[in-house]
C-alpha cells in the first residue's frame, strides 16, 4: 500500500497529511526481559534460542544456547527447570517445555557433531581451574573462548565432578556426559586428572589466576547409636561407588535417612541394586522436603516408600528404630517419644554434603563461614587472583547454578586479567503475563516426554526419561509466547490504518510523521512488544 496522498508544491516543500502533531502518546517497540531468561541460573537467552528453534534453525538455536551454557544435553536432563516455573504460559494453559527443547538441541548437536571454535586471539594469560565439575568446566569453557590458556586439575580419575559421581546413570547417561565434556576439552583446555591441588599459592605463581570449584564430595555425618553388626554408609559413597565395576551390597531392605534429591537418588539406586523395600525416612512432611517434586514423584513411581515425620533413633543388625516426630508452631520437628522398628539390612545417610576446603588452609585473606567461602560479586575471594564458585560458595547446589557461576566467574577473571572490571549489562523490565494479548493463542497442552515403564526401571540403569523427536520439539518451541519481544508476526504492519509501520530487514520501524498514536498496533501485538509512551516534546 502507498503512503497517504501528498501534494508537492515545489522544491523542498510538501503538504502531506502528516499526523505527528496530533499525538499525545506514541507507540514504541520494546525488548522486555522474558521471565524464563530472568529465572535461568545459567543466564541463558532462552527466548532467543526458542525463537530460532521454532523456525527450524536448530544449529542457530544450539549456538545461541551454548553461548551461555556448554552443556545443553546434560542440562536438558538434570536441570530443575526454574525457567518453566517462571514461564508466563503457565497462566494460560501449561508452561512451555523449555527443558525438553534444550535437551533435543543438545542431543542434536551430539548426533550431528556440531563443534565450537575459539575465534579470538590468545591473551597470553594462563588460568588454573581446580575442579572438573560443572562450575569448573563451565569456567574453563568460557575462559578459553575469551582467549586464555586454561588448565583443569582434578583429584578424580575422569572429568565431570558430581555430574559423574553424584548423578545416577538413569538420569544422566555417561555417553552424554562424556560427549559434552569432550567438546570442552577439544577447545584446547588441558585436563589433568588424578591431580589434586594442595598448594594454591604455588599454583598462583605458575598461573595468572586460579578458579576454585571443588564440589561437595564429603558427606555430612550424624551420630546415631548403632549395634556392632549395623551396616551404615553415606549416599555420596554409595553413588560414587556406582562408577566402579563392583556394585555395593545393600541387602533386600534399605532405609535412606534424609529428604533431599540425593536421598531420592540413593533410594532409587537401592531399588535398582535389588532392594525389594526402599524407604526414605524424613523428619518433616513432604511439603517441607528439599527434594524437588519431580524427584519425589519418580521415586514413588518406582516403589520407594516414605516415612514422614520420622527420625532414626537406633540402628542394629537387620533393623532400625525410628521415632515419630511432630511439627511445632514454627514448623520445627519435635520428638514424640513414640518408637517403631523397621526391617532394614542397611541404612544410607543422605543428610547433606560439604566441600573439601582443606586446600585453603593458610591462604591469607580468604574467609570461610559455615563450610563455604566468601566471595564478592565478581567471585573473587579475599586473595587477589583467587576466585571461587560452585558448591564452595553460598548458593543453591545444582548443576545449573554451578554452570552459571562458571560463566560469571570467567567473565570477571577475564576483566581482571585485562586490568578492568566486568559489568553486567542493565536488564530490561520484566515481561509480565498481563502485558500479553493472549487471545491470539489457542490452547496447546505441553508435550509429555516419554518414559520407561515403572516395572522396567528398577531392573536396569537405562535412562528413565526420554527426549522429544523433531516434530514434538518443534511443536513445543512454537508454544513460546515470545514475552515482551517481537517475533515478526506482521500484526502491527497489517493493522496500522495509516501505513506508519515499515518492515526494515528483520524488524519494524514506525514512521512518526504518519502515526496518529491510535494504539491499534499495541492492542494487536500478541507478545506485548509495543507500548504507548507520552509524546516527546
Amino acid at each position: 500500500m502507498d503512503k497517504p496522498f501528498a501534494i508537492t508544491l515545489g522544491p523542498g516543500t510538501s503538504l502531506a497529511n502528516k499526523t505527528g502533531t496530533w499525538r499525545t502518546e506514541r507507540p514504541e517497540y520494546v525488548n522486555l526481559l522474558p521471565p524464563c531468561n530472568n529465572a535461568c541460573p545459567a543466564g541463558e537467552n532462552v527466548r532467543q534460542w526458542l525463537y530460532d528453534a521454532e523456525e527450524g534453525r536448530y544449529e542457530d538455536a544450539w549456538r545461541a544456547l551454548v553461548a551461555d551454557n556448554p552443556f545443553p544435553a546434560i542440562m536438558g536432563r538434570v536441570c530443575y527447570r526454574p525457567c518453566e516455573t517462571a514461564c508466563n504460559r503457565g497462566q494460560l494453559d501449561e508452561t512451555v517445555g523449555i527443558n525438553s527443547v534444550e535437551r533435543f538441541l543438545g542431543d542434536e548437536a551430539i548426533r550431528r557433531k556440531w563443534t565450537v571454535t575459539v575465534d579470538v586471539e590468545s591473551s597470553g594469560k594462563r588460568v588454573l581451574v581446580v575442579g572438573a565439575g560443572p562450575s569448573g568446566l563451565s569456567a574453563a569453557y568460557h575462559l578459553t573462548l575469551l582467549g586464555h590458556d586454561v588448565t583443569v586439575r582434578d583429584a578424580g580419575s575422569a572429568p565431570g565432578g558430581m555430574m559423574r559421581y553424584g548423578i545416577p546413570a538413569y538420569r544422566l547417561p555417561r555417553d552424554v556426559l562424556d560427549a559434552e565434556v569432550t567438546r570442552v576439552a577439544d577447545l584446547g583446555v588441558t585436563m589433568e586428572m588424578s591431580h589434586p591441588v594442595t598448594d594454591v599459592l604455588g599454583a598462583l605463581r605458575e598461573f595468572d589466576a586460579v578458579f576454585l570449584a571443588v564440589g561437595a564430595h564429603i558427606a555430612k555425618r550424624v551420630d546415631i547409636p548403632a549395634g556392632d553388626g549395623a551396616r551404615i554408609l553415606d549416599a555420596t559413597t554409595l553413588l560414587r561407588s556406582m562408577t566402579g565395576e563392583e556394585r555395593p551390597m545393600l541387602g533386600r531392605r534399605v532405609a535412606v535417612y534424609g529428604g533431599g534429591n540425593t536421598a531420592m537418588d540413593a533410594a532409587r539406586t537401592a531399588r535398582r541394586l535389588g532392594a525389594t523395600d526402599a524407604v526414605v525416612v524424613y523428619r518433616r512432611t513432604r511439603d517441607r522436603m528439599p527434594a524437588h517434586d519431580i524427584e519425589v514423584e519418580e521415586a514413588l513411581e518406582e516403589g520407594v516408600t516414605m516415612r514422614w515425620l520420622s527420625t532414626v533413633h537406633h540402628v542394629d543388625t537387620g533393623r532400625i528404630t525410628i521415632e515419630k516426630m511432630r511439627l511445632d508452631d514454627a514448623g520445627k520437628p519435635r520428638p514424640t517419644g513414640e518408637f517403631e522398628d523397621l526391617g532394614a539390612d542397611s541404612l544410607v545417610l543422605a543428610i547433606g554434603q560439604n566441600a573439601d576446603l582443606s586446600l585453603l588452609a593458610g591462604l591469607p585473606g580468604i574467609e570461610e563461614q559455615d563450610g563455604v567461602v566468601k566471595v564478592g560479586p565478581d567471585f573473587m575471594t579475599g586473595h587477589p587472583g583467587i576466585f571461587a564458585g560452585g558448591d564452595m560458595v553460598p548458593a543453591e547446589r545444582t548443576v545449573t547454578v554451578a554452570v552459571g557461576h562458571g560463566k560469571k566467574a570467567a567473565r570477571a577473571i577475564d576483566a581482571w586479567l585485562r586490568g578492568s572490571v566486568h559489568e553486567e549489562p542493565l536488564t530490561a523490565p520484566l515481561a509480565t503475563y498481563d502485558g500479553l494479548n493472549t487471545w491470539y493463542y489457542s490452547d496447546a497442552p505441553a508435550t509429555v516426554r516419554p518414559a520407561l515403564e515403572s516395572a522396567r526401571r528398577t531392573s536396569t540403569f537405562d535412562e528413565v526419561v526420554g527426549g522429544l523427536d523433531e516434530s514434538t520439539a518443534l511443536f513445543e518451541a512454537r508454544r513460546c509466547l515470545s514475552c515482551g519481544n517481537c517475533f515478526n508476526c506482521d500484526n502491527c504492519y497489517g493493522i496500522c490504518p495509516d501505513n506508519a509501520i515499515r518492515k526494515v530487514g528483520d524488524h519494524y520501524e514506525i514512521d512518526y510523521d504518519y502515526c496518529k498514536g491510535c494504539g491499534l498496533c499495541v492492542a494487536e501485538c500478541p507478545s506485548g512488544a509495543i507500548t504507548m509512551l507520552p509524546e516527546r516534546t
